[in-house]
């Protein structure tokens, strides 16, 4: 069983604990047999290293201090389990002529258009100071109890959790709510105002049922009814009660004040949907502005006869109302479109042929797929002899994961999500290895050219929506840490927001730096496995000391500079504990000429990364390289610059300072380290080296 997942690790490190559950039965001690006593703990104490790594200074939170900081047992258990590619471990370590390139990402369109063309309708910063002055009191019902009433709900509708200690309380859940509310009021406004004027108009639509029900209630009351005692089930009270699943006594209510507030929302969201309903389709600014960018898309393609379009937004009513104004207009040209919402019905322009009116269900998620997709989807298998496809697809992020939809070379964000992990995770629809298309585009529409305002816009909704998660009398550190990790998360998406407006990042950037690819050997051992079945008794024969000298690429010169890859291999005991190694009794330690150790054996999977580039495939020796290698050395005679180098790393390893023997070292065929010669611990054994030179010829 193999389980795909573009992000198995995003920001939490427990985020693959489901699947390793799968796997094992929910044994924690399943991989005991690798010395994984239990995964559960290892589990947690990675979390727990993973939040003081995220806790960092931001220069100072790198993959490489990560890998430091980790316990050996969560490598080993990624090791055992997983095996991690990410594009920019594919294009750096793999024969790309081999097995294909990714397209190149010309830099990002941004769009930043205003809601009506004719500049009646109020900006977004403005609407979202209207927004904010709403109460929204029809989502909180439990707020406007009477004093003396509150103490029964808080029995009836409140948790304890914690032991008791603390409580989630419903009237901060109802708070909670009526953020979130304010939040996507916002958010459909930045979608659309097709889509933000039936939001409005719902809300309308539950004030006045709010209002009928406080009208026609006129004051009822039943002295010795409860809601301790009420079954919320019971229909034969439900003229008395408002709410849903949350059921409250209209009798238990301050019933003035919860018109009053009803009344005043009624009043600023019906002046606010008269305004949004002014803005017509031929009004609508961001409907021109997409427009303009398919048309001159469609009549100027990036790939020679490539004209199709994906348009992503966050809610069907948007993706509904864009394939309202653009399938039929697209179709008088010739160019077919598609919606697909993952609710409701998709639909098409495309005419089906007789020979597949039986069988092509446009309803059909799939077959919208393979007919807007033909290359990937294998069109011409699943429906042969169908010539016309489907050019232009709207949809949600129902289709943002899994799938293949590389022959479009177009995405459009009609909205952007305030999660730049979903930007990438739609453009990843396109941006997909083996793609025929030389070049693909990525479109934004942001909702305000000025980035601090957009962050701000959610910064002012949010509010202090982290003091209503859970009363917590007491635990005041708790809500300031949260609070700190909310502004933390602000900042951190502002940044990433700016790099998408110049460029297209790569998932395992925008998820925090940690790319599972960073951490396991899967590769190297399905390399060893094939090289064993041809080689085995050659490698068996190979004398220990071997070394080569292999060239720096032009476009590793930034990364690697000359110096030597050294392989040793610690013979007994444990110098160094093997919590810190992940490949003991083996160390890889890469140490420019200079003596400064780039790599230690903690990175030992990103020395074996820059190996594999610079040697795998290569078959005939650096006749240059290696004449000038011995010319430096006396054709091996004199290597005493390469063992102080040597002695930089053995030092690096066991912390000490003895220096002799360490010549004996490059003798031929290798030899051990003396017992002695270092004070009792263990011996050691130069498996190999790699000499790292620049090479002039390239």
């Amino acid at each position: 069983v193999l389980m795909l997942s573009a992000t198995p690790v995003n920001n939490r490190m427990n985020d693959i604990k489901n699947q390793i559950a799968f796997i094992t039965e929910g044994n924690a001690q399943a991989l005991s047999l690798i010395e994984l006593t239990s995964i559960e703990r290892t589990l947690r104490r990675a979390q727990t290293i993973f939040n003081q790594w995220n806790d960092l200074p931001e220069l100072e939170r790198t993959s490489r201090t990560f890998v430091d900081m980790m316990e050996i047992d969560y490598f080993k258990l990624l090791d055992t389990l997983t095996i991690a590619r990410s594009r920019k471990h594919i294009e750096k370590y793999y024969d790309i002529a081999e097995i294909g390139d990714f397209p190149k990402r010309i830099k990002p369109i941004n769009r930043y258009s205003q809601i009506d063309a004719t500049g009646v309708f109020p900006p977004i910063g403005k609407m979202n100071e209207l927004i904010q002055q709403l109460s929204l009191a029809v989502y909180s019902p439990i707020l406007y109890l009477r004093a003396d009433k509150r103490h029964e709900y808080e029995q009836a509708y409140d948790i304890q959790v914690k032991d008791g200690k603390t409580f989630f309380r419903q009237s901060d859940r109802e708070r909670s709510l009526v953020a979130l509310m304010r939040v996507n009021i916002l958010k459909r406004l930045e979608s659309s105002v097709y889509s933000f004027a039936l939001t409005v108009e719902r809300i309308l639509e539950m004030i006045n049922h709010s209002l009928d029900i406080i009208d026609n209630h006129q004051g009822q009351v039943e002295p010795d009814l409860s809601i301790l005692d009420i079954d919320p089930d019971d229909q034969t009270l439900e003229e008395l009660m408002t709410g849903t699943k949350v059921k409250v006594l209209l009798q238990d209510m301050d019933l003035i004040k919860w018109k009053q507030a009803l009344e005043l929302d009624w009043e600023k969201l019906s002046r606010i949907l008269d305004a949004a309903r002014l803005v017509t389709p031929d009004k609508d600014q961001k409907l021109h502005d997409a427009r303009a960018l398919m048309r001159r898309k469609i009549e100027h393609p990036i790939n020679p006869g490539n004209r199709k379009v994906i348009i992503f937004t966050a809610f069907a009513d948007t993706a509904k109302y864009l394939y309202d104004q653009i399938a039929e207009p697209l179709k008088a040209r010739g160019i077919y479109a598609a919606l697909v919402t993952g609710a409701g019905e998709n639909q098409s322009t495309l005419p089906i042929p007789k020979q597949y009116r039986r069988e092509m269900r446009i309803s059909d998620l799939n077959t919208v797929l393979t007919l807007f997709s033909p290359k990937s989807k294998s069109c011409n298998l699943v429906f042969p002899g169908v010539t016309e496809h489907i050019d232009v697809l709207i949809a949600t992020d129902c289709i943002s994961e899994g799938q293949n939809l590389q022959d479009c070379d177009y995405l459009i964000n009609y909205d952007i999500h305030w999660n730049p992990v979903r930007i990438v995770q739609r453009f990843g629809r396109i941006d997909r290895i083996g793609s025929e298309n030389k070049q693909i585009q990525l479109c934004n529409f942001w909702p305000t050219e000025d980035l601090d305002e957009y962050i701000n816009l959610e910064q002012r909704v949010r509010g202090r929506m982290v003091l209503m998660d859970i009363s917590a009398t007491g635990e005041e550190n708790l809500i300031e840490e949260n609070a700190g990790r909310e502004m933390k998360d602000l900042a951190y998406r502002k940044k990433q927001l700016e790099r998408l407006q110049n460029e297209v990042v790569d998932l395992e950037d925008i998820s925090g730096g940690i790319s599972i690819t960073d951490l396991t050997f899967s590769d190297f051992k399905v390399d060893l496995m094939g090289f064993l079945k041809e080689h085995r008794e050659q490698l068996a024969k190979t004398p220990l000391g071997i070394h080569a000298v292999a060239a720096i690429p032009r476009e590793l010169r930034g990364e690697l500079h000359p110096g030597v890859v050294f392989t040793l291999r610690q013979m007994e005991g444990k110098v160094q504990s093997r919590e810190q190694n992940p490949l003991f009794p083996y160390y890889l330690m890469y140490i420019t000429q200079e003596g400064v150790v780039e790599l230690s054996f903690h990175q030992a999977k990103k020395i074996l990364d820059y190996v594999k580039r610079l040697c795998a495939g290569k078959s005939q020796v650096c006749a240059d390289l290696v004449a000038a290698f011995n010319r430096e050395t006396h054709d091996g005679g004199d290597m005493a610059a390469y063992s102080s180098l040597l002695k930089t790393v053995v030092d690096g390893i066991i912390g000490r300072k003895e220096t002799a023997g360490l010549q004996s070292l490059f003798g031929k065929g290798g030899t051990q380290m003396n017992l002695n010669v270092f004070d009792g611990l263990e011996d050691f054994e130069l498996v190999s080296f790699l000499v790292l030179k620049d090479d002039n010829h390239d």
